[in-house]
Formats: C-alpha cells, structure tokens, sequence
C-alpha cells in the first residue's frame, strides 16, 4: 500500500513550489529588465563603436607613418589625430565659403524645384494622384515620424560628434589599456583567445575601414568630375554630399541621388536624366569594381545579410544604426567564425 502524504511533506511542496516560482519570477524580471536596459543605452554603444572606427583609422594612420618614418610611437600617434584634425579643418577652411555659398543656394533653389515638379505632375493623371497621395495627412506624419526615428540622436548631433571625437582619441592614445580591460572579464584560460579575437576585429576593421575611405573618395571625384562636365550648378555640394553618405552602403546612392535630380530638373528634364544616368554609372563602377576590390581583402558579408540588418539597425535606432549597420555585421561574422564555427569544426 503506498503510503499518504504527511502534512509535513505537503508543507515542503507548497514551499518548493513557491521558490520556483520566486526564481522564475527574478529570471523573467532579471531578463526583461535587462533587454529594457540594452535598448535604452543602445545608441551610447553605437557611439562607442563609431568612436572605435575613428581610433582604428587614427591608429592605422599612426601605424603607418611609424614604418615609413621610424619615430617613436607618440609622436606618430600625435601627428595622426592633430594632422587628421588640421586637415579637416583647412578643407573646410578652403572651400567652406564656396560649400557655404552653394548650400546656400542648394537651400533655395530645391523648394521652387519641388513646386515644379509638383505642377508638372498634376499635368497627368497619373501624377495628379501620387501628389494627392504624398500630400495626404497620413503620408506627412508616415514621413515626420521616419524622419524624428532617423535623425534621432542621444546628445544632439554635435553632443553625439563630441563624445565620438573624444571617445576616438582616448582609446587611439592608449588602446592597450582598454583592451587588456576588457581581457581581464575573461577567464584566464580564455584570455589568449579574447587576444586573438580582438586583433582580428582590428584587422577586419581597419581594412573595412580602409576600403570604404578609398570607396568614398573615389564616389566623391567621379561625381564632382561628372556633375562639371554636365555643367550643373551646386556640384561641389552635391558631389560632397554623394562622397560622404556613400559611406552607408546600398540607401546611400539613394539618398544622395534625390537632391541632385531635383536641382538637375531646375536646368531641364534632360539635365536630370543625366544626372541619373551619371549616379546610375558611377554606383555600377563602386559596387563591380571598387567594391569587389575591396571585399577580397575582408570576410565574406552577404548583400542580403547587410541590407536585412540596416533595415533592422534604421528601425530600432535611427540613422546611427544605419551608418554602422556594416561594421556590426563585421564584427558579428568574426566573433561567430572565432568563437563558435572554428571551435566547433576543432
């Protein structure tokens, strides 16, 4: 006969019963409170990150002038951050008036080519209802929300640029510092592993970083060499604007692409039609050749994989998470390879 269950017994139960139900409870509060901390500093990592990427080039410019010069290392790195600061700085001292002068007018001429195109469209069937559909209440808020989403920032955009530029100069003057801090959260049997790991996002990094700088370059000269052949006004603008939001992968084009054909319809329609076919061909020359030059040289990153995670990245946290959707992506390849894929394969 099996035997009944003493009051006693039944009080352990009850008491089990309740701290598994506690633990459950502090593990689903534990992770929630968690993923709500994660979201809400999310954008401080993004500038951390954006920070890094700029120490990575100073450091690599650093690098470089070291082997060609020999000179103590604290002399190339000084020369690095204040020759990159100098020389942004005499760029924008060269041509700000005429970038000023220009964006000026940029400023003024696109309201009056955006009422033209209006006028032109309600010429047609077909455009009179896409205008009545872009101009809708619904549309506007659609695009006011997009644009508070994209252009949100945690500081402001000059407090984002100020914690960045400082964040960058203080991880490029003593990188070792930083790094062997985060080394020492490992274990100690895994800290020649995280050494070896974190050289290898360096090096991933600084020769994504490196190619996208060239990529940009390269953008920025085609479009200012194209845009003067054309004879459009504004090109140095344009062709700055195209160079720089180059930087963010397939949109980039895009975005910069809009301007410039509504400045080109202020000439004629026939000027906008080159000036499409001008940014059509130049983004064929980056992405078949620049681009494919420079993936040799990096890990393997799907195009669908990176557009997926700037869609997800844009979403969730703006136009920071836009611009450094890619880097992310390199870094996630490198710690999964590193971490999971060779020691799974060993």
């Amino acid at each position: 006969m099996p035997q009944k269950d003493t009051p006693q017994l039944d009080q352990d139960k009850n008491i089990s019963f309740q701290k598994k139900v506690w633990i459950t409870t502090a593990i689903i509060t534990f992770t929630i409170s968690a993923l709500l901390l994660f979201k809400a500093t999310f954008n401080v990592f993004l500038l951390i990150l954006a920070g890094t990427l700029i120490a990575v080039f100073f450091r690599g410019l650093s690098d470089f002038i070291q082997r060609k010069t020999k000179w103590k290392e604290n002399v190339c790195v000084a020369i690095s951050i204040l020759g990159t600061l100098f020389i942004v700085a005499g760029l924008f001292w060269l041509i700000g008036a005429k970038v000023q002068t220009q964006m000026t007018d940029l400023m003024e001429t696109l309201p009056k080519t955006i009422e033209n195109v209006k006028i032109q469209m309600n010429n047609s069937i077909v455009g009179e209802k896409i205008i009545d559909k872009l101009s809708s209440k619904n549309s506007t808020d659609k695009v006011q929300v997009f644009a508070g989403q994209f252009f949100q920032s945690t500081f402001g955009v000059f407090g984002d640029i100020y914690v960045i530029l400082f964040i960058a100069i203080f991880f490029t003057v003593s990188p070792q510092t930083y790094i062997k801090g985060i080394v020492q959260l490992i274990p100690v049997k895994g800290q020649d592993k995280a050494n070896d790991v974190l050289d290898k996002l360096n090096k991933q990094l600084r020769n994504w970083l490196k190619g996208k700088l060239f990529s940009m370059f390269v953008v920025f000269i085609l479009t200012a060499i194209g845009l003067a052949i054309i004879g459009m006004p504004l090109w140095l603008v344009l062709a700055l604007l195209a160079g720089l939001i180059s930087f963010i992968p397939n949109f980039g084009p895009l975005l910069a692409l809009v301007p410039a054909v509504l400045v080109g319809l202020m000439q004629s329609p026939e000027t906008a039609a080159l000036v499409v076919g001008l940014y059509v061909l130049i983004q064929f020359v980056e992405s078949n050749f620049i681009t494919t030059l420079v993936q040799q040289k990096l890990i393997d990153m799907p195009p669908a994989l990176i557009i997926i995670a700037q869609l997800l990245m844009g979403a969730l946290t703006g136009g920071w998470g836009l611009i450094l959707a890619t880097p992310i992506i390199v870094i996630l390849i490198v710690l999964i390879q590193e971490l999971y894929i060779k020691e799974r394969d060993n």
